[in-house]
């Protein structure tokens, strides 16, 4: 028979798996001889080569009582944990083994007309990456070497569950795909996070964080399993409902574990775990239940009675997109205020940070972060990028730390993607990448290709300066025309959202002296706006300090807060800011607030002088001084309107003398 696809039926009506391999195989007299040997009884995995008529029959009591799915006996058949027994190498021949026996079995089945599924199971492994236990690329390849076996055995989905560390997802995700293109052949991924009874998991993980970071390596199903009873499990099973925007499956265990005899006992009965199922299909909108430890045939028995023919309520998931540390989220739209991205942790804007790096002094780094944090940033941004340094060993040592160590998400900042990688290899979170942009163009090998790829390797969001080619868009329209086409490659080449997409409209000085850069501030605030209304999804960023650069510390600090706030009226969702160095507007005089709104009238007054006089600029923005320059300002203004072609009789040269201000604020 054609079997109906996995995410078709999971769509269509309730799936229901199986229950606890470790239980069934606990249940049977099985000695050293039954594992090939006493070195390794206890190694479950070998069992498919020793008595593979064990499993069959495991799968058989399951499929008996009417389940829909029966995973592999595959769950630690993968290299780095079968070298604890000495058999590292068979891991392929172990998992392709487990997933034929399954399938054929299955198969027996298939002879009324209804779909048995095939899960190849890979589970967490016995080495955390987020604690260092392991590396990402080991990690990897250890589970790519799994995956390709499950493959070869025919399984019909991959089933990455009782995880308890993101980064190990990550890798597992990374190495079934890169499997499923090397065998020419694409199955469904479903991921199952582990939450303990503290409420999150094993690493500190909260469930909003692992929904918002796995959401983005996009599975196609997402769920809970194991550690606990489905009691425990309702929060975060609510959560999932209430903002998952794909299907969400839920095995827990029979209750929790109790001793009895020397030997685990779980407490739930069938009947109660089929009323909890039935509860998570007609109020949660569940997609997919089953078992975990402690549950056996008689349990899934009731809950195939209770699930069978059920209608799945439908959800109305709230999506909020997030980015996050190894811990919690930071949704990016902020209700009431901006997403606060700290500058200080980069090398190329922080003498402290960057001294702090050069020498090698990683606690120092890790303390600017926290400071950061405690003064009101959301997330880090971290650049190492310094010539003459190794900036991939600089990148691992300073993510390595923040990863565990900083409780917000960070944003990997570099112009190299090698050492954005070095980066997403430590962060068990949902990163942001600074940046991407297309001046190189878009072609394969392109800083925009390697950008985008990992994005979505890694779930991470990007950064997109918009830059092509011909240079930095500095008018309205050219930006717009950039920033259409980067969504466009990214949308349709390399199945990112527009919500991955962070554009930043590019922040000019106004303080240079530069005619033509006086423009730009009011086209990046017009950009902003037509971003949000033209790339629905997608969100905006400025580096704020870039407007004031030049200027004294009184006038930047100024200048930035009313900057930010103009982009912020114009939409913008975040800014790369010294969280402590933005004043709240209501602290920037009325003055003041003018003077910095009104650029765009010396814009036209210095326009219409046709002068290349270069020292108005700089005096003219020193803005607490210039408050005392507003009368003959005024006098210049209405001397242009008598006199536009050209001004005649008017002394610029009366500026030149303007006070200078210290960051005391002082005159000079």
């Amino acid at each position: 028979m054609t079997r109906q696809p996995y995410v078709e039926a999971i769509r269509e009506r309730v799936i229901v798996f199986d229950g606890a391999f470790g239980t069934f195989v606990q249940g049977i007299d099985l000695g050293p001889d039954d594992f090939g040997g006493a070195s390794l009884e206890g190694c479950n995995e070998m069992l498919c080569a020793t008595r593979p008529d064990v499993i069959a029959d495991m799968h058989r009591a399951f499929l008996d009582v009417g389940v829909d799915a029966i995973e592999t006996a595959s769950f630690g058949s993968f290299s780095t944990v079968l070298a604890e027994y000495d058999i590292a190498d068979q891991a392929f021949e172990l998992s392709k083994t487990a997933a034929a026996i399954a399938r054929r079995v299955a198969d027996e089945y298939e002879v009324d007309g209804r779909p048995r599924y095939v899960a190849g199971s890979m589970g967490p492994g016995t080495k955390l990456p987020s604690l260092g236990h392991i590396s990402f690329a080991e990690l990897r390849d250890s589970y790519a070497e799994q995956a390709r076996g499950l493959l070869a055995g025919g399984v019909d989905l991959f089933l990455i569950e009782t995880c308890m560390d993101l980064l190990q997802i990550k890798a597992a995700m990374q190495a079934c795909r890169r499997a499923m293109e090397a065998e020419g052949r694409t199955v469904p991924i479903q991921v199952q996070v582990t939450i303990e009874t503290t409420g999150r998991m094993l690493v500190g993980t909260e469930i909003g964080a692992a929904l918002s970071a796995l959401a983005a390596m996009k599975p196609d199903v997402i769920g809970i399993n194991c550690a606990t009873g489905p009691a425990e499990m309702q929060e975060h099973l609510r959560h999932l409902s209430a903002h998952s925007p794909i299907p969400i499956s839920v095995m827990p265990n029979a209750g929790l574990p109790s001793v009895v005899d020397g030997r685990t006992h779980y407490d739930l009965t069938p009947e109660q775990l089929a009323e909890y199922h039935r509860h998570h299909v007609t109020d949660l909108g569940i997609n997919i239940v089953g078992g975990c430890c402690g549950t056996t045939p008689e349990h899934l028995r009731r809950v195939v009675e209770a699930v069978r023919g059920v209608p799945i309520a439908q959800r109305q998931p709230t999506i909020e997109p997030a980015v996050t540390s190894l811990y919690s989220p930071v949704t990016i739209d902020q209700d009431n205020s901006f997403l606060i991205i700290g500058e200080r942790t980069n090398a190329n804007g922080s003498k402290a940070f960057r001294e702090a790096m050069l020498r090698e002094d990683w606690d120092t780094c890790v303390k600017m972060a926290t400071d950061q944090i405690r003064e009101g940033a959301h997330v880090l941004d971290v650049c190492v990028d310094y010539v003459g340094r190794d900036g991939t060993a600089d990148m691992h040592e300073i993510a390595s730390r923040f990863a565990t160590q900083a409780s917000v998400p960070l944003v990997l900042d570099s112009t190299e993607p090698e050492v954005m990688e070095a980066g997403l290899i430590h962060v068990g979170g949902r990163a942001i990448l600074n940046s991407a942009n297309l001046e190189d163009g878009e072609d394969p090998g392109s800083r925009l290709d390697r950008v985008f790829s990992l994005a979505r390797d890694f779930g991470a969001a990007v950064i997109c300066l918009l830059i092509d080619e011909r240079g930095q868009a500095r008018d309205v329209e050219w930006k717009m025309e950039v920033a259409h086409r980067i969504h466009d490659i990214a949308t349709k080449r390399y199945g990112l959202s527009a919500s991955d997409l962070i554009f930043d409209a590019l922040t000019f000085p106004l303080g240079t002296g530069d005619e033509d850069l006086r423009h730009d501030a009011m086209h990046t605030i017009e950009a902003i706006r037509r971003i949000k209304t033209e790339i629905p999804g997608a969100y905006t960023t400025l580096g704020v300090s870039n407007v004031s650069f030049g200027l004294n510390p009184a006038s930047r600090q100024v200048l930035n807060s009313v900057f930010l706030h103009e982009a912020r009226l114009a939409g913008l969702d975040s800014a790369i800011v010294h969280a402590s160095k933005i004043l709240p507007l209501a602290r920037v005089s009325e003055d003041q607030k003018k003077v910095c709104q009104e650029h765009h009238r010396l814009r036209r007054v210095r326009q219409r002088s046709q002068r290349s006089q270069p020292m108005l600029w700089p005096h003219l923005c020193q803005l607490p001084q210039l408050l005392r320059f507003r009368a003959p300002f005024r006098r210049f203004q209405s001397h242009l309107q008598m006199n536009p072609w050209p001004t005649r009789g008017f002394r610029l040269e009366r500026f030149k003398a303007l006070p200078r201000v210290n960051s005391s604020g002082e005159t000079s």
